[in-house]
């Protein structure tokens, strides 16, 4: 009887673990506005949501999961970093080259900060208190002291800058998309560290990073994740992942990488076996158009922002070079994806 239920243990122990690496659909939330969107940021400890939508940031409740403010004022929003021993947060405003302050509590803005050109990916690094503004345009990093908005200088960074991480101990990294590369900062001094080829993956974009294990995880153009040691800048291994990703996350609680992936519209969960072995645990589908999300710590769900598609626009005197689908208009929401 002792080893029949010893065996009922095991096998209960393993089906928690199976059922802890399956994820599905569980729920939409509509985002009224119009136009495109980009990053999302969740706030779990405060259990807030921000989504970069258009000209402007939706703040939503994770509890409720309804949207309950904006913040506006902006042209061409990318992505939201927080400060929260400032209270204070950080939006990168590609159209009009400012990073624009707000206060957490109230979402109400403070200032705006002049960044380089198109400014895209945005990080706060608690180690040098400062906000880092990745400026897609010129190619550069703006280092902003987050208590006071004052600009504490520029890196040349050598090519297009994506997606950042930071290990909170005195080192900064970036996806550097048109040389496939992740550049290594030291936040601090403002200088490049290292940079890395991360071959044979192709224009990163999103970028997760376990501190633990030293572990970066670029998602690539050309359907890989890359794992790569964040102190050699070696790439141990790659996973295959789905088409179109432009945003990655760490789970730490349950050692699974996300990659979503807009083109094909599905959402890759990739489990870490250790610090060098990673398999594909499961392909969700989602939604195509569905390419950047936010991970909920608290609840482990995932959230990824999605829209109807139209036709690519004709061209214009703004954009005489259209490349990306309209978006039909009153169709914005959040896709809401959770572990069973």
């Amino acid at each position: 009887m002792r080893n029949v239920m010893i065996a009922s243990l095991l096998l209960l122990a393993a089906s928690v673990v199976a059922n802890a690496q399956h994820y599905k659909v569980t729920g939409n939330i509509p985002i009224p506005g119009e136009g495109g969107w980009d990053y999302l940021y969740a706030d779990s400890a405060n259990r807030t949501l921000y989504v970069a939508h258009n000209s402007v940031v939706d703040v939503v409740n994770l509890d409720t999961q309804k949207p309950v403010g904006k913040i506006s004022g902006m042209q061409h929003v990318h992505g939201i970093a927080l400060a929260e021993n400032l209270n204070r947060g950080f939006i990168s405003d590609g159209g009009s080259g400012e990073v624009v302050v707000f206060n957490l509590k109230t979402h109400a803005v403070l200032q705006k900060v002049k960044a380089g050109t198109n400014p895209d990916g945005i990080l706060y690094d608690p180690a040098s208190k400062r906000v880092f503004a990745f400026n897609g345009g010129s190619k550069d990093a703006t280092a902003i002291d987050a208590a006071t908005g004052k600009v504490a200088g520029t890196i040349a960074l050598g090519g297009k800058p994506e997606f950042p991480a930071t290990d909170a101990k005195g080192d900064v990294y970036v996806n550097i998309e048109d040389k496939s590369e992740l550049v290594r900062l030291d936040p601090r001094t403002l200088k490049v560290k290292q940079r890395w080829s991360i071959a044979p993956c192709e224009e990163p974009s999103g970028l997760a990073f376990d501190v633990s294990a030293s572990r970066l995880f670029p998602v690539c153009d050309n359907k890989m994740m890359a794992v790569v040691n964040a102190e050699t800048g070696k790439v141990v291994t790659t996973v295959p992942i789905g088409e179109g990703p432009d945003a990655a996350a760490y789970d730490a609680g349950r050692k699974l990488v996300f990659s979503s992936n807009g083109h094909d519209g599905t959402l890759t969960v990739v489990k870490q076996e250790s610090g060098d072995k990673y398999s594909v645990a499961q392909t969700v589908t989602t939604e195509k158009s569905a390419r950047t999300m936010a991970l909920d710590a608290k609840t482990h769900k995932i959230y990824l922002a999605a829209a109807k598609l139209g036709p690519v626009p004709p061209p214009s005197k703004e954009n005489p070079h259209p490349r990306f689908p309209s978006v039909v208009p009153g169709t914005f929401h959040l896709v809401v994806v959770s572990p069973e």
